[in-house]
């Protein structure tokens, strides 16, 4: 039987009693529908893990009971930052998801001219919530015990700025094949566009700011599939996916 992962955003250490928040104790509850007795394992996104009993649960809340914490580690030594577009619900959701499932290091999310979501600042603030929340759920599902940074939206020029490392923008029409590359010695970058993609300017913004086209064969892959297919293809051949 598959064991449940839950991420708790608290202090852990061996042989505690851990009194579960609200929130992550209605989860257990009403969701994962455990009893008294069952098994979890927890992490609190800062490194290794531990296995845990319920000792306690009921409607005043939940108690887990923390074994001895294991180390193991389930982050790619590749680091990688994903500069993704915003798009519309559950593409950008899926996209967040998929690339933390990945292994990617951080994300921050793009407003470029062809979005086509626009975000006032309180919007802007509760949408970095709920890409966390799927972050960290995807961190539970994978396995992951570090959570990737997903930072505050912010405009594609001021972000360009910043990057460093070898870096690549999604180019469906031209550029250099991965295996033309030699592997990186540092964090590798990758910027993906909205739907539509990205406007002339932006890329030739890109290309300024020592960014490399890169393709992704003959194929046009949507926005959800594009940023994947890159990290994908990245953690094959230099991080950890190629065994």
């Amino acid at each position: 039987m598959r064991i449940s992962r839950l991420f708790v955003p608290q202090s852990l250490e061996s042989g505690a009693i851990v009194d579960l928040e609200p929130e992550s104790a209605h989860y257990v509850r009403t969701v994962l529908r455990l009893r008294q007795g069952d098994a979890l394992t927890v992490f609190n996104g800062e490194g290794g893990e531990f296995p845990a009993e319920i000792v306690q649960i009921g409607r005043d809340g939940v108690s887990l009971s923390l074994g001895t914490r294991d180390d193991r580690d389930a982050e790619s030594g590749l680091q990688t930052h994903l500069g993704l577009g915003i798009s519309r619900g559950e593409r950008m959701d899926l996209g967040i998801q998929k690339a933390v499932e990945l292994g990617v290091s951080a994300i921050t999310p793009l407003f470029t001219e062809r979005c086509v979501v626009r975000l006032s600042a309180d919007k802007a603030e509760q949408r970095l919530r709920h890409w966390k929340m799927v972050a960290r759920s995807a961190c539970e599902q994978s396995g992951r015990n570090r959570l990737p940074e997903i930072h505050h939206p912010e405009s594609l020029a001021d972000w360009l700025e910043r990057q460093q490392g070898l870096r690549f923008i999604l180019h469906p029409h031209g550029g250099v094949g991965l295996r033309e590359l030699p592997a990186p010695t540092g964090p590798v970058c990758v910027l993906s566009g909205p739907e539509g993609g990205v406007s002339d300017r932006e890329r030739h913004d890109a290309l300024r700011a020592g960014f490399t086209p890169l393709r992704l064969g003959p194929r046009i892959l949507r926005t959800e599939t594009a940023a994947l297919a890159a990290l994908a293809a990245i953690q094959t051949l230099w991080g950890d996916l190629g065994g």
